[in-house]
C-alpha cells in the first residue's frame, strides 16, 4: 500500500446519485488524507436502515447526492495525515459514526459520549478540517476542459468504497486477531443494541426487559441483555418469522400485536405482575415507544430509546404520566465512547459474550449491493455483509 501514499486513488464505490435510484458501481477519485485524517482500504461493510432511509430521501434535509452511503464496516489503514498518532498504516480499523476526539470537554465526562467536534449528524456532508470532499467523478474532456464532480460524505464515514477517508475521531483500531467479518457488526447496529442495555439502562442479573422491534438492534438490544443475565427477555415484533431468531438470543416470550386483543402494554403488565423492569424501543414508531414506556413498572420502569423516528410527532406522552417514576431516556450509539470503550467491546465479542454470527444473515459481492438493499427492503435480511475489497491477513 506504500506506493499509494499521498497520492489520489482511483478505486470503485458504489454511488447513489438520486432518491431511490438504484446505486451505481463506478470508479471514483479518493484523495490522500489531510490533518487529522485517516485514509482506509474497506474490507467488509453491511447495510443498515439508516442507510436505507437516506438512499430512500426520507428526510428531505439531510438529502444530497451524488454521495457514498455505507456506516457499518472494517477496514485496514492505507495512509494516515499530519498529527494522527493513534493508528498507522496496516491497523485493522473500525469507521464509526459518532467520533471520539478524547479532548474535548464531552469526551473528558463519562456521562456523554456526543463529541462535541465528531458527533453524529445526518446533516453532515464534507470534512471538517476545510469543508471539503475527499471523493470525486474521475475527470472527464467537456470542450478541452478537464472536468470532476465532488461527491459528498455520510454520517462522518462512506464505506460503500474501496477507499474512504475519515476524521481520525472517527477511527477505532481493533485486535488483528479479531474476526474481520464480524467486525462491520460494532460499527453500528449491534453496539448500540447492546450499549443500550449494558452503557444506558445498565440492565442487572434477574430482571425484565421487553424489546419493542426484533429487527437488527432489538436483536442486539435482547442479545445484551441475555449477557447480562436478564431473567425475562420479552421480543415484541410484528412479523413472526423474526421470533425464531429471537430464541437465539435470548428472547425468553414473544408477543404478535396482530394476534392481541388488548393493548401490548397490558399483556406484558399481567404476565410480568405489573410490568417489566426496562423496555427498550428500537422501532422508531411513536406509538409503539408509548406502550413501551407503559409496559414498565411503575416506581421504577426504565425506558430507553434505540431508534430513529424519521416523523415529525412529539412524545404522546402526558406529563403527569411520569410522576409515578417511570423514566425515558435516548441513546446514540449504546452510550459507547468509540475510542475509549469499543476495544474492550471488541475483545468481550471475541470471548464469545456476545454472540455476533446470528446477525450476518446473508453474504454477497460489492456488485451485488442492490440486492442486498433489496433484502433488507423485503424483510428478509438482518446483517448482509459486502466482501468490498480483497485482501490479504497478517
Amino acid at each position: 500500500m506504500a506506493n499509494t501514499q499521498g497520492k489520489i486513488i482511483t478505486c470503485k464505490a458504489a454511488v447513489a446519485w438520486g432518491p431511490k435510484e438504484p446505486l451505481v458501481i463506478q470508479d471514483i477519485c479518493v484523495d490522500p488524507p489531510q490533518k487529522m485524517e485517516v485514509r482506509v482500504k474497506i474490507l467488509y461493510s453491511s447495510i443498515c436502515h439508516t442507510d436505507l432511509g437516506a438512499w430512500n430521501g426520507v428526510n428531505e434535509a439531510e438529502r444530497a447526492f451524488p454521495r457514498i452511503l455505507g456506516h457499518e464496516a472494517v477496514g485496514m489503514v492505507e495512509s494516515v495525515g499530519e498529527g494522527v498518532k493513534d493508528v498507522k498504516e496496516g491497523d485493522y480499523v473500525i469507521p464509526i459514526f459518532n467520533g471520539e476526539c478524547c479532548e474535548c470537554r464531552v469526551c473528558k465526562k463519562e456521562e456523554s459520549n456526543l463529541c462535541e467536534r465528531y458527533h453524529v449528524d445526518p446533516m453532515k456532508r464534507v470534512m471538517v478540517s476545510d469543508g471539503g470532499t475527499r471523493f470525486s467523478t474521475t475527470t472527464t474532456k467537456e470542450g478541452g476542459l478537464s472536468k470532476s464532480q465532488p461527491i459528498y460524505h455520510f454520517l462522518n464515514t462512506s464505506t460503500f468504497t474501496e477507499y474512504t477517508v475519515l476524521d481520525s475521531a472517527c477511527v477505532v483500531k481493533i485486535d488483528p486477531n479479531a474476526p474481520l467479518k464480524h467486525m462491520s457488526l460494532l460499527s453500528c447496529g449491534v453496539s448500540t443494541g447492546v450499549g443500550a442495555v449494558w452503557n444506558i439502562a445498565k440492565v442487572k442479573e434477574g430482571t425484565t426487559t421487553a424489546v419493542f422491534g426484533l429487527g437488527s438492534v432489538g436483536l442486539a438490544v435482547a442479545e445484551g441483555a441475555r449477557a447480562r443475565g436478564a431473567s425475562r427477555i420479552i421480543g415484541v415484533d410484528a412479523n413472526p418469522s423474526k421470533f425464531e431468531t429471537g430464541k437465539l438470543m435470548g428472547v425468553t416470550d414473544f408477543i404478535n400485536p396482530k394476534d392481541l386483543t388488548k393493548s401490548t402494554h397490558k399483556i406484558i403488565q399481567d404476565i410480568t405482575r405489573g410490568g417489566v423492569d426496562y423496555s427498550f424501543e428500537c422501532t422508531g414508531n411513536v406509538d409503539v415507544l408509548r406502550e413501551a414506556f407503559l409496559s414498565t413498572h411503575t416506581g421504577w420502569g426504565s425506558t430507553v430509546l434505540v431508534g430513529i423516528y424519521p416523523t415529525p410527532r412529539t412524545l404522546p406522552l402526558h406529563p403527569m404520566e411520569f410522576f409515578d417514576g417511570r423514566t425515558i431516556t435516548g441513546s446514540v450509539f449504546g452510550g459507547f465512547k468509540p475510542k475509549s470503550q469499543l476495544p474492550n467491546f471488541v475483545q468481550q465479542c471475541m470471548k464469545g459474550v456476545v454472540k455476533l454470527e446470528p446477525f450476518i444473515t446473508n453474504e454477497l459481492p460489492f456488485e451485488k449491493i442492490n440486492d442486498a438493499f433489496q433484502l433488507l427492503r423485503d424483510g428478509k435480511s438482518l446483517r448482509c455483509l459486502l466482501q468490498i475489497s480483497k485482501f490479504l491477513k497478517k
